[in-house]
């Protein structure tokens, strides 16, 4: 038979005959969607749990009193209140309230919960961020030793330390902290986020922000910069461990995968360097892992925030939910939950595009 007569390539086929291509920008766009309509289910479930378990005790306003007022007084604050409506109406309306971003008033101070989340939220977000910086800087080095010594006695450290810092509670490494580095050696304050001179200096600003690393810059006095960043440095290493251990873990099991594959035995046949093989062909692939759990890690940095502040005496969200707890003040701490699930399901939705950029394989 000819080659004539042979079947003609894909290529010359008419176009409704070949397969189509993947598009990779209709992929990306759909991905995006679909994580974005994501967080409004997520919300609405967490809305609605916080709701309920909050009334599991009873009325906001009779838990907020403690048995101060009579009948007849709760009643016409419940009343005034609207907490003597059916609860399904009062779900209802707080839905309204939510899609508005209003979170009611507190019972014990009648201040807005939004007036109470932009004071203290800075410092809980500075926490935060100053304990990513801890657990960045500790977890990904420390994983990429734990790689290269694997199998070894230093493996065996790190891998032991990884899970010392995940499982030790958060305020007895904070109190061991304390009692090393601020009550025996002097290092570090003992509690808060400033003295009261650098406090003051920062009070007088026109324009403060709360965020106090800020507000010091701002200042223009190294000084209050220097009384500033010391504060931080105890209750960023106490709560930044928890997760560094975690980033361990996570950079060691990739760096080891990636070290076993087929392109990295070929360049280690041609004679390069396990350090070089570390530092060229395992390292970016390993904290393709890292950014995929950051949005979950901000959600366990938020909730070991509130053992944190109290530890510390940092006066973020979570020192002042522990204070409207123990007020059985339920509107504010309905409110503060109520806001930082919308600020880990947002913060979710960034990291997943970024998780998307970098490793493509995400999307699909």
């Amino acid at each position: 038979m000819s080659t004539l007569d042979t079947t003609a390539p894909t290529e010359d086929l008419p176009a409704a005959g070949r397969p189509k291509p993947k598009s990779q920008g209709g992929g990306f766009a759909r991905y995006l969607l679909v994580r974005f309509l994501l967080i409004f289910p997520t919300i609405f479930i967490l809305v609605t749990l916080v709701f309920f378990l909050m009334r599991t005790t009873g009325d906001p306003i009779t838990a907020a009193q403690g048995g101060r007022l009579g009948p007849e007084a709760l009643a016409e604050l419940r009343a005034a209140a609207g907490f003597d409506r059916p609860i399904f109406i009062q779900y209802v309306e707080y839905l309204g309230q939510i899609a508005t971003f209003n979170f009611g008033e507190t019972l014990t101070t009648n201040r807005p919960v939004l007036e109470v989340l932009a004071t203290y939220g800075p410092a809980t977000f500075e926490l935060v961020f100053y304990s990513l910086i801890v657990a960045f800087l500790v977890g990904i080095p420390l994983g990429l030793l734990t790689a290269y010594y694997r199998d070894k006695p230093q493996d065996a450290v790190f891998r032991v330390l990884a899970i010392y810092w995940y499982a030790v509670p958060v305020f007895f490494a904070a109190l061991i902290l304390k009692l090393i580095f601020a009550v025996w050696l002097k290092w570090f304050p003992v509690a808060g986020r400033a003295s009261v001179s650098a406090e003051l200096q920062m009070q007088v600003l026109p324009n403060k922000t709360g965020f106090y690393t800020i507000d010091a810059l701002m200042t223009g006095n190294p000084e209050v910069l220097t009384d500033v960043l010391s504060h931080a440095v105890l209750p960023a290493i106490a709560l930044g461990l928890l997760t560094a251990g975690i980033f361990l873990r996570l950079v060691r099991t990739n760096v080891i995968g990636t070290l076993a594959t087929d392109y990295v035995d070929a360049a280690r046949s041609r004679g390069v360097g396990e350090l070089r093989l570390l530092r060229k062909h395992a390292y970016r692939p390993a904290l393709i892992p890292i950014v995929t759990v950051i949005g979950l890690q901000i959600a366990l940095l938020l909730a070991g925030a509130v053992l944190t502040e109290t530890t510390f005496e940092w006066k973020g969200l979570g020192f002042i939910l522990v204070e409207f707890i123990e007020s059985r003040d339920y509107m504010a701490v309905q409110g503060i939950v109520v806001m930082l699930a919308i600020i880990v399901a947002i913060t979710n939705f960034v990291v997943d595009i970024i998780a998307a950029f970098i490793d493509p394989r995400v999307r699909y």
